[in-house]
């Protein structure tokens, strides 16, 4: 079966940066789109980032344009997410998810396979 595996996650600084590292096994890596969300406690889950099958396509949300880079790497199955300049409004956990398409859009419903998820926190 599908398995996502994030890692990466911490306590950080404002300002500061961390790389989230999220490894797939089950399917064939490079078939499928792959995305990260967050959910901030008291909050709906939201999208950050996506990337498509072979990486050459990627969005990201508004309110991380410019801080945060998703890519990935289909020799190590790993899927990244680069998270620069960080704010204390980015303290979530943030979760590895992957569609059955090569490339999905930023509704969560786009996913049906999700990891566990690695908390952020950002203090300042």
């Amino acid at each position: 079966q599908v398995q996502l595996v994030e890692s990466g996650g911490g306590l950080v600084q404002a300002g500061g940066s961390l790389r989230l590292s999220c490894a797939a096994s089950g399917r064939t890596f490079g078939n499928y789109a792959m995305a990260w969300f967050r959910q901030a406690p008291g909050k709906e889950r939201e999208f950050v980032a996506a990337i498509n099958w072979n990486g050459a396509i990627t969005s990201n949300a508004d309110h991380v344009k410019g801080r945060f880079t998703i890519s990935r790497d289909g020799a190590e199955n790993t899927v990244y997410l680069q998270l620069n300049s960080l704010k204390p409004e980015d303290t979530a956990v943030y979760y590895c998810a992957t569609s059955n398409a090569l490339y999905s859009g930023q509704s969560n419903r786009d996913y049906p396979y999700w990891g566990q998820g690695t908390q952020v926190a950002v203090v300042s």
